[in-house]
């Protein structure tokens, strides 16, 4: 005879839980998120809000542990809430922020799904819409670049990948004129290779590096290769999902692409930025 998951007792023949423990558990759970949730996102009865979700965790039978994990969780959703705007207004979070910091919720735990690094860039997004420049980046060590005097560093992405469009030509076509048999297994051929060129435009990876976006311009600094490009020399940006391109303003300047891994968040930034 086998246990229930959820409270202990016989579950019966192959049976691993009770379908009504399975159900109260599910109804439990998901009332624990949506009390947290909700207080996440209002910044109410957050003293209540402890009590309330171990009291649902006991009648559901949900581990003790997991309100921990509720806790996290309603942070997360309140979030992903409040964002539904693509911006993080100053009220929303002081909110999100007073909430984390009655349960003792770290920098570290509200990022393991990376949820505070996204707020942390609707922050900076808010910031330099407003026309202020942020100062919520905190770097250790030395980064490979040389600020001007004024420059301010706003955001930074480590482990970017470096492209860039490369031209590849190659040459279509075939031999003309007549082939004659000179001997046993050899021929002489009249006329000669007549080829069109076809270039073909190519993505090609370059190098992998960092990618500092400050007041003024794009810095990058790889392995190999390391630049920074002003503002006022890019003429369009060309957004990605999962980047950003640039091209500057040259006669045979290519598209530059850099994929951070947030798109939407580098492009705006970058946009604005070039605005201020």
């Amino acid at each position: 005879m086998g246990q229930c998951t959820y409270c202990g007792s016989s579950a019966g023949l192959l049976r691993k839980f009770h379908p009504d423990c399975k159900e109260q558990y599910d109804k439990g759970w998901s009332k624990m998120i949506w009390f947290a949730t909700k207080a996440a996102q209002s910044g109410e009865e957050l003293e209540s809000l402890e009590k309330r979700l171990a009291t649902v965790a006991e009648s559901g039978h949900i581990p003790t542990p997991r309100v921990r994990e509720a806790l996290l969780q309603g942070w997360e959703k309140a979030l992903d809430r409040v964002l539904e705007d693509s911006v993080l207004s100053e009220d929303e979070g002081s909110r999100l922020m007073a909430y984390a910091k009655q349960f003792g919720l770290s920098q570290e735990d509200l990022n393991i799904n990376g949820a505070y690094t996204r707020a942390e860039m609707a922050a900076v997004l808010r910031e330099v819409l407003d026309g202020r420049v942020p100062s919520r980046i905190k770097i250790e060590g030395q980064l490979p670049f040389n600020f001007e005097k004024a420059e301010n560093l706003v955001w930074l992405f480590t482990n970017t990948s470096y492209y860039e469009e490369r031209v590849r030509r190659s040459y279509v076509g075939g031999y003309q004129g007549m082939s004659f048999r000179v001997m046993k297994g050899v021929y002489y051929r009249i006329g000669g290779f007549r080829g069109n060129p076809v270039e073909t435009k190519q993505i090609e990876h370059i190098d992998t590096g960092k990618v500092a976006l400050t007041t003024k311009h794009i810095y990058f600094g790889g392995s190999r290769e390391n630049f920074r490009i002003p503002y006022a020399k890019i003429v369009s940006f060309v957004p990605y999902s999962d980047g950003i391109g640039v091209c500057r303003d040259a006669a045979s300047a290519k598209p530059q692409i850099f994929v951070t891994g947030e798109g939407w968040f580098a492009y705006n930034l970058v946009r604005n930025l070039a605005r201020m």
